[in-house]
Formats: C-alpha cells, sequence, structure tokens
C-alpha cells in the first residue's frame, strides 16, 4: 500500500501487539516489525500498544509488549484481566457473589506495579473476554488514574460500561464507540454517555458507520481519539475513514493527535516527557 500523505500528526490509541511469534498465523494480532512500518506508511508517528487475548495471567505478555515497545514509536498499555462475569444476567450475578480471584486475576498490587512502571502508560480491558476486574482492583485503578482502553459492544454494551466503570476516577476510553461489531444503535449509545461523564472518551476503531462519528466529533470535538484497529485493519484504511468525514480540519487535528495526546501523554509530541 502507497504511503499516504496528509498534513496531521496521527498517533493511535488501539493497536494490538503480539510478542509470541508462534501465536501469529494471521492478521489478528501484529509483529513489531510490521506494525512500526504500516504506521508509518498512514503517517502515524506513535501507537498504543497491548497483546491480544490468551488464558490466564497477562504478566508475560505484557513485559513482551513493553520490551518490544523499546526503541520503536510505541506506548504499552498492561493488559488486565478479572474474576467477574460481565454479564447482566441472573446466573452472572450470581456467579459473581460466590466469585474470588486467583492468582491469574490482576490483583490491586499489580495495577500498582504496572502504574508506577515507567514502562506502561495505561490499561487495557477487554471484560466480555478476560472478565471484569473486582471493587478492590477498580479502586486502585482510580487511585494511580491512568487511562483504560475498554472495549465495547455487544458482549460489554456502553450501558455496562457506565454501570461498571465510569463511576471511578479514571479516564475511561471505550473502544469501537462501543459498538462492536457494527452495531449502529450502541454507537449512538456510547456518544449519549459523553454527555454525562467527562472522563469518558471514544475511540474510532472498527467504527466504519460515518453519520455516528461526524455527529461525536461534532457534539463532543474533545472526547474523541482516534484507534486504527491495526493490524485487523490496516491503518491506512482508518486514517482514510477520518480523512473523509464531513467535519472542520481542526476537528480531525483533534481526532487525530489533540485528543490522544491529552488523554494519553506519551503520545505527545514530547512522549510525556
Amino acid at each position: 500500500m502507497l504511503e499516504l500523505e496528509h498534513g496531521f500528526r496521527v498517533v493511535d490509541v488501539h493497536t494490538r501487539l503480539e510478542p509470541d511469534e508462534t501465536r501469529r498465523p494471521d492478521r489478528q494480532t501484529g509483529d513489531p516489525e510490521t506494525i512500526e512500518r504500516e504506521m508509518h506508511q498512514a503517517g502515524v508517528v506513535r501507537s498504543v500498544v497491548f497483546p491480544g487475548p490468551r488464558e490466564g495471567s497477562y504478566l508475560k505478555a505484557n513485559n513482551a509488549v513493553a520490551r518490544m515497545s523499546v526503541g520503536r514509536p510505541f506506548v504499552a498499555f498492561a493488559r488486565i484481566n478479572g474474576v467477574r462475569d460481565p454479564g447482566s444476567s441472573p446466573g452472572a450475578r450470581l456467579r459473581n457473589l460466590a466469585s474470588s480471584r486467583d492468582e491469574e486475576h490482576t490483583s490491586p498490587a499489580d495495577i500498582e506495579q504496572y502504574a508506577y512502571d515507567d514502562r506502561f502508560a495505561g490499561f487495557k480491558l477487554h471484560p466480555a473476554a478476560d472478565g471484569l476486574p473486582d471493587e478492590t482492583v477498580l479502586e486502585e485503578l482510580a487511585a494511580v488514574g491512568l487511562p483504560v482502553l475498554v472495549h465495547g459492544g455487544e458482549r460489554f454494551p456502553p450501558s455496562a460500561v457506565a454501570d461498571h466503570l465510569l463511576g471511578y476516577d479514571f479516564p475511561v476510553v471505550i473502544e469501537h464507540f462501543g459498538s462492536y461489531p457494527l452495531n449502529r444503535d450502541l454507537a449512538e449509545r456510547a456518544i449519549d454517555l459523553l454527555d454525562d461523564h467527562e472522563a469518558c472518551y471514544l475511540d474510532t476503531s472498527f467504527v466504519r458507520f460515518r453519520d455516528p462519528m461526524e455527529r461525536a466529533i461534532m457534539e463532543h470535538p474533545d472526547r474523541v481519539l482516534f484507534g486504527s484497529g491495526a493490524p485487523n485493519t490496516h491503518p491506512d484504511v482508518a486514517v482514510m475513514e477520518i480523512l473523509t468525514l464531513d467535519v472542520p480540519e481542526d476537528s480531525m487535528r483533534k481526532v487525530f493527535s489533540k485528543n490522544p495526546s491529552r488523554v494519553i501523554e506519551e503520545l505527545g509530541p514530547s512522549g510525556g516527557e
């Protein structure tokens, strides 16, 4: 794919990196060399990266992603998990009453360690795949105050994000406008959350719908962050989707760089220094 030419500084809040070569049979997760090359082609100067899903603890995968980020334009986020079922059914609530954290689940001490390790700038949470952290872990997330990327979609909709996460004092970036996979109604509900929650943001990965993105950018120009969704989507494609929206150029500049850099300082021109 040809290099994409545009006049914007672009940073990306959503890139999955797979540190284990044996787990790269397709383009669901990416190797650092390919991701770095494709980001350069798209004019993306810095990217948040986190590991793909796996069973058990994310400690080794997080540390590997952090090592691979050294010397590259990557900002590592630690992926975390939890013991609670994120569902709202009576069965899920009953299971949660009997649940208890074990060694494979992220603990408050893990959160503290990641937060004060300068290799990590925030956290990645996929409740439907990895479970939802318990209250003590969420309270520790609030204590450290780093941003949390949250996979939003049909299995963890915007209402669940509001119920479980938005009452805590840390920035929440809802991935995919809360609409994965391509659920327009959920995207609209996620935009509605921005009216009442100042620490809530939306990332643009895999949204594909023009109208909801334009609505969110026009109504909340400071709350939308560019996310490519690489390597599943080539960052060229994700950048072009923003460039073709009917919004002011200054709003595009906010989505591409100003907003992400404000929420995640390490994405700024100074790299958080």
